[in-house]
């Protein structure tokens, strides 16, 4: 009986191991259906601050000398970005009463229409600065659209929303949905962030779960769009926001992307 009752406890247990889902933490590597990977990138080679654009190339080192979305923060790659530990570390701090941010593209200019997009990342809560890891016009025309996720302020939740191409020329901005839905959890802890982007279509995914969509296909973009990876300081920063006290680190393990093969 006993032989049995352990034989019974090593084929369950054995059987709880092969069923196991993939390693979070292991970047995918490989075609998944309907999609063909085009980029993968794990942050293997450590650089130090000011190096990252050395050993990884310009377009990871990304903006610089530029004022941010608000215009409180400034774009400072060499005083933010670091690679250690097998992490891309934005170091968000103020210097000379001016937020260093940085926003990077991990898989250059060129860009591509349509695709899916995986980030893992975390976050110290830092109030006052943001992120928006987004999909931008190749032809930086904003009139072409935007879609942005995860974005949000790094002490909340975040929450996507797709730009409205040629919306500006009808009216007033309009984004897609109209009502914003947002993860379950802050990024305080390590999540995985998934964008899938088809034709008349964006769908919004957070650890494998869905958290929202777009509602108007014709409002998609349709253009080339490539994958910016951006930190700055929060919607409508001022003098005062984020304090200068505040700083922190913002992390990211891995980010691939792919390319729609329906």
């Amino acid at each position: 009986m006993v032989a049995v009752v352990v034989a019974t406890a090593v084929v369950v247990a054995a059987g709880l191991f092969f069923s196991r889902g993939p390693d979070p933490s292991d970047m995918p590597v490989g075609d998944l259906p309907g999609w063909k990977q085009t980029g993968a990138q794990d942050f293997n080679t450590p650089a130090r601050l000011g190096q990252v654009g050395d050993v990884y190339g310009p377009d990871m080192r990304g903006y610089h000398d530029l004022e941010d979305t608000s215009g409180q923060g400034l774009y400072t790659p060499d005083s933010v970005l670091s690679v250690k530990d097998g992490k891309l570390d934005y170091y968000l701090h103020t210097k000379g009463r001016t937020p260093r941010v940085a926003s990077i593209v991990p898989f250059g200019y060129a860009g591509q229409t349509y695709g899916r997009y995986s980030i893992r990342f975390r976050s110290d809560s830092l109030p006052g600065y943001k992120i928006a890891f987004m999909l931008w016009p190749t032809s930086d025309d904003w009139l072409e659209g935007e879609i942005d996720w995860p974005e949000g302020e790094l002490n909340g939740k975040m929450y996507g929303v797709s730009a409205i191409k040629d919306s500006p020329l009808k009216g007033p901005d309009r984004f897609d949905p109209s009502t914003r839905y947002y993860s379950r959890t802050d990024a305080t802890e390590w999540h995985v962030a998934t964008t899938e982007w088809t034709p008349g279509k964006v769908k919004w995914f957070w650890d494998g779960e869905f958290v929202g969509k777009t509602t108007i296909p014709e409002g998609v973009p349709t253009t080339n769009m490539r994958l910016t990876l951006q930190a700055e300081t929060k919607d409508g920063a001022d003098q005062s926001s984020p304090k200068p006290e505040t700083a922190g680190h913002l992390e990211v393990d891995w980010v691939v992307q792919y390319a729609y093969a329906p």
